[in-house]
């Protein structure tokens, strides 16, 4: 059965949500023209009840892999069990594997929110708005469980790329990693990495984070006939993944490196006591370039 899906419209762009699976969303086109602004997912894709073969999914409680089948909270190790059949780490929280509640809907606003008890309980709530082509994703956490625990958070946008994608995305240091993709350093970022300036995407795989980050991006497709300026609020960090051959990279804005909980310092998680909360956001502002000239 397919899931039950929300629409949300501005004067230039047309947002479809699925809150069953993920709280995730399934396509951002443009109106005029059907262009997609991320990965284009249709049917089969939906169908696969899979939040990442859509458009874009909630990172909540923590963003990406755990090592170790847990961590340390002030009273003691919490386990966790690998939950995705494509990794043998966890991976990306509980929210993204969860149906999310319709808490209101308009024409160009939606909020939904999650109570999840996995791996402890706690409220998240995403808010979704469009205006004059701008997509704004808020994302909070609120802790409710007795003990504190540590949090992060993120959002893991796919989008379309192609021979002309160009990024930049300022940020002084990255994390080079190991084969099981954990980090093992921290160093300066290659020149084949440095988007300081617009830059094409590698050729090579890159799963990578990158540090000290201004929150700041610019995504220009002039193959597709547009750009877009995002800016992460909450962010100090992105992650970049650029598979080879498939069409699509995701720079992803978190709070927090891969595997912080067992990294020095546990650097942009935070300790969150009953009660307390913690947000991030992330703005995309479509803007139309000219198609290049045959």
């Amino acid at each position: 059965m397919a899931p039950t899906l929300l629409e949300l419209e501005d004067e230039l762009t047309h947002l479809t949500l699925a809150p069953a699976l993920g709280g995730s969303i399934v396509n951002w086109t443009v109106r005029s023209t059907g262009q997609p602004l991320l990965r284009y997912n249709d049917a089969q894709a939906l169908n696969t009840g899979l939040p990442g073969k859509l458009g874009c999914f909630p990172l909540v409680p923590w963003s990406n892999r755990i090592a170790e089948g847990g961590f340390d909270c002030p009273d003691g190790w919490l386990a966790l069990a690998p939950n995705s059949l494509t990794d043998p780490l966890p991976i990306h929280g509980s929210a993204w594997q969860q149906p999310w509640q319709v808490v209101s809907h308009t024409q160009d606003e939606v909020v939904l929110q999650l109570d999840c008890s996995i791996p402890f309980a706690y409220r998240a709530r995403q808010r979704f708005h469009l205006s004059e082509g701008r997509l704004s994703i808020e994302v909070q956490v609120t802790h409710l469980a007795e003990h504190a625990a540590w949090h992060g958070l993120g959002l893991h946008p796919y989008l379309p790329r192609t021979a002309g994608t160009r990024l930049q995305a300022t940020a002084r240091q990255v994390w080079m990693c190991d084969a099981s993709r954990l980090p093992t350093r921290l160093d300066s970022i290659p020149d084949r990495w440095d988007f300081q300036q617009l830059q094409a995407l590698p050729d090579t795989l890159v799963d990578n984070g990158f540090c000290q980050w201004d929150g700041h991006c610019l995504i220009q497709q002039p193959d597709l006939g547009y750009e877009l300026q995002c800016e992460a609020s909450g962010s100090d960090y992105y992650l970049l993944y650029c598979p080879v051959d498939l069409g699509f990279f995701c720079i992803e804005p978190v709070s927090h490196p891969v595997n912080a909980h067992h990294l020095p310092g546990r650097p942009g998680l935070r300790l969150l006591a009953q009660g307390q909360s913690a947000e991030l956001g992330f703005s995309l502002q479509y803007r139309a370039l000219p198609y290049p000239s045959n």
